[in-house]
């Protein structure tokens, strides 16, 4: 059933029923938005907001991976608050308020990186696709709707959403650019998949394809880690395009040319060595 008939309004949703259950009334499928957070106290209160006022997720799981700016301290907050039997707390300086119901908060004891964090949330996730939501604002939660599009329309098992096929963009870091596109060829070519953009955050899964890996990157190697184990399992993928608003460093962007020579080796020792 098309996700294009959302704003017609023609499926009624339920009082608390996401859009994606509604858009899928017969079997009413469930979204969970699984959001690895580091260090991110200036932005994650904004990232919450958009992924609850998108309308789709049925649960949003956080997992602090560490954090010692504050971001840890808010999210204990709004966790305790949650546990006394809050259901909206005033965040932003009390700009916004933020329902708690489908908010899932989990804590990794120290520091581990984002493949570390997305496992324990896929753990705990109980919908029946997943999305993976960067803490930061990078990516908006409104191209959730295209992400989800082919799912929903049992085209797809996994859809990557690429910043580099048609959507609005942030213009930045040229080299970035490069890099990217490099190691997406190479991804490409001992996955035999054609992506434009392996390293997106943007990725949904139906449940059933992560619950047949047996994800180990601890920290940026998930993406090519995830990608090999997505074509070793001829699962279909399709990609759409998604709006990106890269950061520099001086806003907190955190990947550098490190993260790339880790990329590059998980490629290959994913493909030939697990």
């Amino acid at each position: 059933m098309s996700v294009a008939r959302f704003p017609d309004e023609k499926v009624p949703r339920r009082e608390g029923q996401s859009k994606l259950a509604s858009a899928d009334a017969a079997g009413e499928m469930r979204l969970s938005v699984i959001i690895p957070a580091y260090n991110e106290r200036a932005f994650i209160e904004e990232v919450l907001l958009r992924v609850q006022k998108s309308g789709f997720a049925d649960e949003v799981i956080v997992v602090d991976d560490g954090s010692t700016d504050g971001t840890r301290q808010l999210l204990r907050t709004l966790h305790e608050h949650k546990s006394k039997g809050c259901d909206e707390v005033e965040i932003c300086e009390g700009r916004a308020q933020l329902s708690l119901e489908r908010l899932h908060f989990l804590f990794q004891e120290k520091n581990q990186g984002k493949g570390a964090a997305l496992r324990r949330g896929f753990a705990e996730a109980s919908g029946d696709v997943y999305i993976v939501q960067d803490a930061d604002l990078e990516y908006d939660p409104r191209d959730y709707e295209k992400l989800l599009e082919p799912i929903l329309d049992g085209r797809a098992d996994v859809v990557y959403g690429s910043r580099f096929i048609g959507g609005p963009q942030r213009v930045h870091f040229f080299w970035h650019y490069v890099g990217n596109k490099f190691l997406t060829l190479l991804s490409d070519v001992v996955t035999n998949l054609k992506l434009t953009d392996m390293e997106t955050c943007y990725k949904a899964f139906r449940r059933e394809v992560i619950q047949g890996m047996q994800l180990k990157s601890n920290r940026f190697g998930f993406e090519p880690e995830v990608t090999v184990k997505v074509a070793k399992g001829k699962w279909r993928v399709y990609e759409v395009p998604i709006s990106y608003a890269g950061r520099s460093y001086e806003e907190g962007k955190k990947i550098t040319w490190r993260d790339g020579f880790v990329t590059l080796y998980s490629i290959l020792r994913y493909r030939l060595f697990d």
